[in-house]
């Protein structure tokens, strides 16, 4: 179940810089479905989640750099050699996260276009 706008919104209440990373696509074996979502603040503190894993820590990263340069930015999270601590056992697909500021940070960058 993907997390609600009204739980985002709530989380990200008096956090002025915030992006939202959302599954828009997948293919092959994904832990979330597309619409999961997670909020990271630029603390780094996340809600929600969209899979856990490699695969979450590569949206946290290029999350951070979103925060940075305030443009949103589409990836793709190969989950294909993704491996687990007791090893090989991938999830075996591909994750399509649309990563996007959100709450202050978009307002500033829309003053920048």
């Amino acid at each position: 179940m993907s997390e609600s706008v009204e739980e985002l919104v709530g989380a990200a209440e008096g956090v002025s810089r915030a992006v939202v990373a959302t599954i828009v696509r997948t293919r092959g074996s994904t832990p979330r479905e597309v619409g999961a979502r997670m909020l990271i603040a630029a603390d780094g503190a996340s809600h929600g989640t969209v899979g856990g894993g490699c695969g979450e820590a590569e949206v946290w990263g290029e999350a951070m750099e979103v925060l940075e340069t305030g443009r949103p930015k589409l990836i793709e999270v190969d989950l294909l050699h993704d491996h687990d601590a007791e090893g090989g056992r991938a999830c075996g697909g591909y994750m399509y996260v649309f990563i996007e500021p959100v709450g202050a940070l978009a307002l500033d960058n829309s003053a920048r276009d």
